[in-house]
């Protein structure tokens, strides 16, 4: 019998890898107070349990931008699975497709778009950084149309890349052997080369990303795609209600997994104010901090439409490829599916507010 937990499978993952991988993917920025705060905020709630109500079938099916997914799940964007997996993104495209959970790919993949959608048979959106070269986004943006992918997620939380001190006592570098092979490799050569103390995440960064992003821009890839699009890294009223103005169609409260800004709010500490900025209809994904199926009706009951569980498949991919990121998708399916049955509220639809108590309760 494999772990029962995420948290068993976290253990598993840590043991599995290099010390300086499974700080890249597990680290935060500063002091990782925000990384910290993610999972703890979900503690902060108690459930308020229905009684005597037919729960003998449970419904985690919903649309999602004009997408049928059989669990409110996506996996969030993260690069270079090929450093935990080498099959890298086409394991994980096929362990989505078997739980019918969404995949967002990384703009700095480590399969192409293409090998990607066609291992993909659930959901399939791409996550774009704005870059200098605004003519490597456009290609990147022509070719997962091509694919078949059915929405585009920008990134808007990353002008430049948080101080992530793991990576700077590393000296951490991408391995020369693992590509983000969408992308031309002029492009990342700083990806891969870093001194004790530098990181060449944040070099590559500093090169390519472009920090004069406002909302303004976002017409330029309207003007090249008739792909819903989707921004993430947004935590604040002000900004979710800018998104809707700008004709945005969905919006992904998130602090990139405590990566970014350190002291940020929790994810789940933004999202009444976000849910509560926008109509009633405005899709609202929660990322940060997902650790079991009951942070997912947690979220769901504070107005969250789906979650992103970034890290964890990442964990899953380490310890059994396909098979493991398959697994983390079913614990969160089955403990989701449990908490809703003995919480008395069988549909998504009834996981609201009502579902929730501060905690401890007074």
């Amino acid at each position: 019998m494999g772990p029962l937990t995420l948290a068993g499978i976290e253990r598993a993952a840590r043991a599995e890898l290099p010390p300086e991988i499974w700080d890249f993917i597990e680290g935060g920025s500063g002091a990782e107070r925000t990384m910290a705060a993610n999972p703890e905020m979900f503690g902060r709630y108690a459930l308020r349990p229905r009684t005597l109500v037919d729960v003998s079938v449970c419904s985690l099916a919903q649309t999602l931008l004009g997408s049928l997914l059989e669990l409110p799940v996506g996996i969030a964007p993260m690069a270079y699975h090929r450093l935990v997996d080498p099959e890298g993104e086409t394991a994980t495209a096929r362990a989505a497709g078997r739980a019918g959970a969404l995949l967002v790919a990384g703009i700095f993949a480590s399969r192409t778009l293409e090998e990607i959608a066609a291992a993909a048979t659930g959901p399939l959106w791409l996550q774009l950084y704005w870059l200098r070269r605004r003519d490597a986004l456009a290609a990147l943006i022509e070719r997962a149309e091509a694919a078949g992918f059915g929405a585009l997620m920008l990134t808007v939380d990353a002008p430049r890349i948080g101080h992530r001190l793991r990576d700077l006592r590393n000296g951490f570098a991408v391995p020369p052997q693992i590509r983000a092979v969408n992308l031309d490799p002029a492009l990342m050569a700083a990806s891969h080369r870093a001194d004790a103390g530098s990181s060449g995440i944040a070099d590559h960064a500093r090169e390519q990303f472009d920090p004069t992003l406002t909302w303004d821009d976002l017409a330029w890839i309207r003007e090249r795609s008739r792909l819903p699009l989707v921004l993430k890294g947004i935590l604040t009223a002000e900004d979710a209600r800018l998104a809707a103005e700008h004709g945005v169609d969905a919006v992904v409260v998130s602090n990139h997994g405590g990566r970014q800004l350190d002291g940020a709010l929790p994810g789940l500490a933004a999202l009444p104010e976000v849910v509560e900025a926008l109509p009633p209809d405005f899709p609202v994904l929660l990322d940060g901090g997902v650790r079991s199926g009951t942070d997912i009706a947690v979220a769901l009951a504070l107005g969250a439409r789906a979650v992103l569980v970034g890290r964890p498949v990442l964990w899953g991919l380490a310890t059994g490829g396909e098979a493991g990121a398959a697994r983390v998708l079913t614990l969160l399916r089955d403990e989701l599916e449990h908490t809703m049955a003995l919480l008395g509220r069988p549909r998504l639809a009834e996981l609201n507010r009502t579902a929730l108590a501060p905690w401890p309760v007074s």
